[in-house]
């Protein structure tokens, strides 16, 4: 029997030109699904961001302008514009927390913080917000500051590998517009 040294195979394999293209598609279209569909969820986690960070500026500016009392009733339906503004009925959790500086004590305090929405997120205390004093401005005397929190799971369409389900988390910080503070009524 006739024997082909390897490198003599490899030459011929390499100049052969019958035959075709099935094995290179076979190698390669797992390969570009792939890629399509990973850069599909990139761009989908950030849009799905994206639109959580407009809904929060969205919350905020509403609060922000208000010069009446804030109700239940008021943060329910802002939760319902959030929603409205992420567009695409995921479980969303909303927080807002009023934060207040005294500079002779040199401290945060929570005037008020309410949630709303499923999932682990709980109103604020004056502990938690000394915990995270390095993520709020420098504010003067008497200062309020409202501080909007929101938490979404994203879960990928495609299970490639590349993202897993992430929690994504904004916050805006905005200060009163029309009156000094922003009062919380429980009626």
């Amino acid at each position: 029997m006739f024997k082909v040294s390897p490198k003599t195979w490899l030459k011929r394999f390499r100049n052969d030109e019958a035959g075709s293209v099935m094995v290179e598609a076979v190698i390669c279209m797992p390969l570009v699904f792939w890629t399509l569909a990973a850069t599909y969820e990139f761009f989908e986690v950030h849009r799905y961001a994206s639109a959580r960070d407009k809904a929060s500026y969205t919350v905020a500016d509403m609060i922000s302008r208000e010069m009446q009392p804030v109700t239940p009733v008021y943060l329910d339906n802002a939760k319902t514009v959030f929603d409205m503004v992420s567009n695409d009925n995921g479980d969303n959790q909303l927080r807002v927390t009023i934060v207040k500086y005294d500079v002779e004590e040199d401290e945060y305090t929570v005037k008020w913080s309410e949630v709303r929405g499923t999932g682990g997120m709980q109103p604020m205390s004056d502990a938690d917000v000394e915990a995270q004093r390095n993520r709020l401005p420098i504010m003067n005397d008497g200062e309020e500051v409202i501080v909007i929190d929101a938490a979404s799971l994203y879960a990928p369409m495609f299970r490639l590998g590349v993202i897993d389900p992430t929690l994504v988390e904004t916050r805006v910080l905005t200060s009163p517009r029309f009156a000094p503070q922003i009062v919380w009524d429980d009626a």
